[in-house]
């Protein structure tokens, strides 16, 4: 069996469609269908149900598709493990969204300079799914907000960034107390469902205010357009840019001592590729303190 016809049936499951996966594999979409259909005459199973341009995972699919995907795990592992005197293989690495913008672009170019024969898989997403990925061994290591919670034995943690919590208000209010704004300003609130967002919430009923709460949103950049806009003013982390263009903001402090909101790496101790991951590591750590 041809693992390359695996790696195209699970691109196909993971995109939905022949013509995602081609571009995907750089190669045509009648080359995928056709590996797709070997794959199915060596399995002596549909692994695809077609329905016009989308398809969908039959059940026999659904059933093979977790073991193909540690099978491809597995076939990328011998060439970390053939090439033990060098750096090569796969490494699979999560990033959260403020991570995936700011920290993760720079440590990649450093990596890509000086080990070219890494290759990376990168799964964006948020902190806690990023944690649970890296717990059960999909991932080798993510780019992830600091856990409210104690890691498990099995993993480890590495500090790379802390963002205080700021104002974030139009120029024309720079000369008003952050606490005058957020107590009688239109709030644009960090979405609470994230832990940045819960910790804005925190700061808030400490400091006795009651904000009048206007929109909440769980994407930092639409955040900063919208004060921008004159929409309000928001309580966020101070996120690594880049930032959208163009806008005229203030980022204020906030007095006292603030806990800020951590970013870092986590990852398996007991991965098979813990020497990729400590590259990552090194390299992240270059980014950060150069």
């Amino acid at each position: 069996m041809d693992t390359q016809f695996l790696k195209t049936f699970v691109a196909v499951a993971d995109h939905g469609s022949m013509a995602a996966a081609a571009r995907l594999l750089n190669i045509t979409p009648a080359a995928v269908a056709q590996q797709i259909r070997t794959l199915e005459r060596e399995i002596g199973a549909p692994l695809i149900a077609r329905a016009g341009r989308t398809v969908s995972v039959t059940e026999p699919g659904a059933r093979i598709l977790a073991r193909a995907r540690d099978l491809l795990r597995d076939v990328s592992d011998l060439r970390s493990v053939a090439n033990d005197s060098t750096l090569a293989g796969e490494l699979r690495i999560g990033a959260c969204p403020t991570g995936l913008a700011g920290i993760l672009p720079d440590v990649l170019a450093r990596m890509v300079e000086a080990f070219p024969q890494i290759n990376v898989f990168i799964r964006p997403g948020y902190s806690a799914d990023l944690y649970r990925a890296v717990e059960a061994g999909d991932l080798d290591a993510a780019i992830v907000l600091q856990a409210p919670y104690a890691l498990p034995k099995t993993c480890d943690w590495q500090l790379l960034r802390e963002e205080p919590l700021v104002v974030l208000a139009p120029r024309r209010l720079a000369d008003r107390d952050p606490h005058d704004l957020l107590a009688n300003e239109p709030l644009i609130r960090y979405d609470r469902n994230q832990w940045g967002g819960r910790q804005a919430d925190e700061y808030l009923r400490q400091a006795g205010i009651t904000p009048l709460e206007r929109f909440e949103v769980n994407a930092l950049n639409a955040i900063a357009v919208m004060v921008d806009r004159g929409l309000g003013v928001s309580l966020v982390p101070d996120w690594a840019r880049p930032w959208p263009e163009g806008l005229d903001l203030v980022r204020m402090p906030l007095p006292g001592l603030v806990e800020p909101r951590r970013i870092g790496a986590v990852w398996s101790r007991s991965s098979v590729r813990i020497r990729l991951v400590n590259v990552l590591l090194e390299e992240a750590r270059k980014t950060v303190d150069p």
